[in-house]
């Protein structure tokens, strides 16, 4: 099935796997790569010579195209592009839009850029500042979301930009995929999907745990940092949420005396890392602490298995998946099934 990405990166399927903290491993990402699709390494969760390492991990396992996700505001971020452009790797992803000379210093390199934007003006800007692509997040999608809807805010895009846009944010099969294209997309990208195959490194008792959730089970909350937060409704989840203001802070300085012993930061270290992230936003100091911590709170769970301890983050869909394919079998379920949807279409 040959689209506008396709064409662009040089992959067989219009399907991408996004570069999840601490899951989108060297392993998942050769896994995509190898079945078809565009792997993304995260890089958020990893130091510059770690990142240098799973670039080269992952060309080792495989010869296909694949793509490294990074925080357009990080502090070595020029680091992480250096790294991307010395590796040679095809594709460059990011959370927050970059810098209109970020993306010239790429594009000069040769390396595909593809930011992740929520919202039409976001697109509008990273479109004409030379973006290559954009990842269209809706409201259903895990961990950091907005309030509109994939189906409101796809549309949207779709018309106001001219750079191929992939949508995320509610898909996990080939059905999902056609309804993207017929939208105007060119493809789309998987998370939480991804994250429930054979080949990602979760542990097994957290992925159970997804597995177990049904739809109203995944919440938006913003107790955790401020901001909102798609994730599996867990006891740490409910405890915040149910907790004034000085109950709340009791719990977030309890967890995070627990993050600081397993980050090695300071106090004051943590509380100036929590302040750097408000965004503008009014925070309690509950959410302060924890939002120094969210990596270490996704790291409790995604790594170490304490779903007690950390946050599971994921779309909505995770109330609909109940198995565990690989990522081979997962592409290969997803374009037979979109042939399959799409062969009926000329019939209506």
């Amino acid at each position: 099935m040959e689209t506008a990405l396709t064409k662009l990166i040089g992959i067989e399927h219009p399907i991408v796997q996004t570069g999840m903290g601490w899951v989108a491993g060297p392993r998942l990402v050769s896994a995509s790569a190898n079945a078809g699709a565009l792997g993304i390494l995260a890089s958020a969760t990893m130091t510059t010579e770690q990142l240098r390492r799973a670039v080269r991990e992952v060309k080792s396992r495989t010869d296909k195209p694949f793509g490294v996700n990074l925080r357009a505001d990080a502090s070595d971020a020029r680091d992480r592009v250096r790294i991307i452009i010395d590796e040679g790797v095809k594709v460059a992803s990011f959370a927050l839009a970059p810098s209109r000379d970020l993306i010239a210093e790429l594009k000069q390199a040769g390396v595909v850029v593809i930011p992740s934007i929520g919202a039409r003006r976001h697109a509008e800007k990273v479109a004409a500042w030379g973006a290559d692509a954009v990842i269209v997040q809706g409201g259903e999608g895990g961990g950091h979301t907005g309030e509109v809807a994939t189906t409101v805010l796809l549309p949207q895009v779709v018309d106001a930009v001219d750079i191929p846009v992939i949508a995320a944010g509610g898909f996990y099969n080939g059905r999902g995929l056609v309804a993207a294209l017929a939208y105007g997309a060119a493809g789309i990208a998987m998370g939480t999907r991804f994250l429930l195959t054979s080949d990602s490194t979760v542990p097994d008792a957290v992925k159970a745990k997804y597995l177990e959730a049904t739809v109203k089970g995944i919440t938006v909350t913003t107790a955790v940092d401020g901001l909102p937060h798609r994730m599996l409704r867990s006891e740490l989840v409910s405890t915040l949420e149910d907790s004034g203001r000085t109950r709340a802070l009791f719990h977030a300085a309890r967890r995070a005396a627990s993050f600081r012993k397993l980050s090695g930061l300071s106090w004051p270290q943590m509380i100036r890392d929590g302040l750097a992230m408000k965004h503008g936003k009014d925070l309690t100091w509950s959410q302060v602490l924890l939002a120094a911590n969210t990596p270490m709170l996704l790291k409790a769970s995604m790594v170490d298995g304490r779903t007690d301890l950390g946050v599971m983050a994921s779309g909505q869909v995770a109330g609909l998946i109940t198995d565990l394919p690989s990522c081979a079998e997962l592409i290969g379920r997803i374009m037979t099934e979109a042939r399959e949807v799409l062969s009926t279409l000329p019939r209506l």
